[in-house]
């Protein structure tokens, strides 16, 4: 079939996806997912599987995991969400999303399973439902060594809960998604603790003392085995570089000097010390004790890219774009940027989904921005210009408060006012508030 043929069978087979229930209309059951996994052969059994869940973080440490573990020579699968711009993002051999011929066909093998499933269930299978069924058959055909899943929301009752992973991955965990999930960070906790099975390894990045006291009692009443940053790994040094910042690492077979992080912030050192303790636990006893290859985590790592996350889109003025999406990320955003970059006045663009804490997410946001430009996204989900404009106000006062209906615009009119004092070389633009903010803006300036 020409190339014409199959980005139209794959444009096709999206809007199909896309149709079903969508990954914020949520029946909280592995009922479904189960059945379908059955009829399948369970697929996700034939391959190891790192799992990764938590509030913030998982996709960044799930790229960091995926490049330790393709430098140790491993095929690996990695299975992320949401995407910035194509549906593909999502589903990666190799490091690179698979090709349209690849997910046409892979979505063809499960379609008929697909539909016996729904044609037996009261509530048909999810759009993250169907993915996750494809990922977990594309991996075992593929095959991988190694499938990386980031859990979708929550931990228990997600679909990608259905593999039982080697190692369990936990990233920081906060309030968010409290209209799916507990109000409290202990509640949140206790839903995302359900991937840590029985004979598995936990590995826990620095959590509050809260959901720390959780996620321990759920390890020992399991009889998992545990690791914790701050204790077992973490972050013993490091500094600002050019691009990124410099690492020493204690991992927990020994340290990892002078390595390159070309991320960020605080919060990237600590999710690479969880990737880097993450691949050492899946190297497992049985082989040999030794560090990972100091060399083999130095290239990782200094190869490692993270789209959408404090990435650089242009300069002159500086343009940042970030995914952050909930109060927490959004606080280590902005201690980030004041670390890393020395901007003399700093303008940003929102767009924020209406389901979100909208006050909490701006507050880390005030001292920072010198003014703001508010406008709306593609997604549906997203607040009006009006409506966000209405919660900015009283937050940042009305004479720092822009509106535009179009986030085009809001960047360019960002851009003006950040050049305002004539002094681009000291001034940026920082465009957040949503991962689908993130990715229209890297579609409007990078073309992706």
């Amino acid at each position: 079939m020409s190339e014409a043929g199959i980005h139209e069978q794959y444009t096709r087979i999206a809007a199909e996806i896309t149709a079903r229930r969508v990954e914020t209309d949520i029946d909280p059951s592995t009922e479904r997912i189960r059945a379908l996994m059955d009829l399948l052969g369970d697929p996700q059994h034939n391959y190891r599987v790192i799992h990764i869940t938590g509030t913030n973080g998982k996709t960044s440490t799930a790229r960091m995991i995926d490049a330790l573990l393709r430098e140790r020579h491993l095929r690996v699968g990695r299975y992320t969400s949401p995407h910035l711009r194509t549906m593909r993002e999502r589903v990666v051999v190799d490091g690179e999303p698979v090709s349209e011929e690849r997910f046409v066909e892979a979505y063809n093998d499960i379609r008929p399973y697909v539909e016996l499933v729904d044609s037996s269930h009261e509530i048909p299978l999810s759009f993250f439902e169907v993915l996750t069924g494809m990922a977990y058959a594309l991996f075992a055909d593929t095959p991988v060594d190694v499938a990386v899943v980031e859990v979708g929301m929550g931990g228990t009752w997600d679909a990608t809960n259905v593999a039982d992973a080697d190692v369990a991955v936990v990233t920081p965990i906060a309030v968010d998604h409290t209209e799916f999930l507990p109000d409290t960070v202990e509640g949140i906790a206790e839903e995302k603790a359900g991937i840590i099975k029985p004979d598995s390894i936990a590995v826990l990045a620095q959590q509050p003392l809260d959901a720390a006291e959780v996620l321990m009692r759920h390890v020992s009443e399991i009889g998992a085995q545990v690791a914790r940053e701050g204790l077992e790994f973490g972050v013993a040094h490091r500094g600002i570089a050019v691009g990124g910042q410099q690492l020493s690492l204690k991992g927990l077979r020994g340290g990892y000097e002078g390595l390159f992080l070309p991320m960020f912030g605080a919060h990237q050192a600590g999710n690479a010390a969880v990737a880097v303790a993450a691949v050492e636990a899946f190297a497992g006893p049985g082989e040999g004790d030794e560090r990972l290859d100091p060399q083999l985590v130095s290239e990782a790592l200094a190869g490692v890219e993270s789209p959408g996350r404090l990435e650089v889109l242009r300069t002159t003025p500086t343009v940042l774009v970030d995914a952050a999406h909930n109060p927490a990320g959004m606080a280590a955003v902005s201690e980030a940027v004041q670390e890393e970059f020395g901007f003399i006045r700093l303008v940003g663009v929102l767009s924020i989904m209406a389901d979100k804490d909208v006050e909490g997410i701006l507050e880390p946001l005030e001292p920072l921005l010198a003014e703001v430009v508010v406008t709306t996204n593609s997604s549906s989900r997203s607040l009006t210009p009006e409506q966000l404009h209405d919660i900015a106000e009283p937050v940042f006062g009305s004479e720092r408060v822009h509106l535009s209906e179009r986030l085009d615009d809001a960047i360019d009119t960002a851009i003006a006012l950040a050049e305002a004092d004539g002094e681009p070389s000291g001034a940026g633009v920082l465009i957040t508030g949503s991962v689908v903010t993130a990715g229209d803006a890297r579609h409007l300036l990078k073309g992706d």
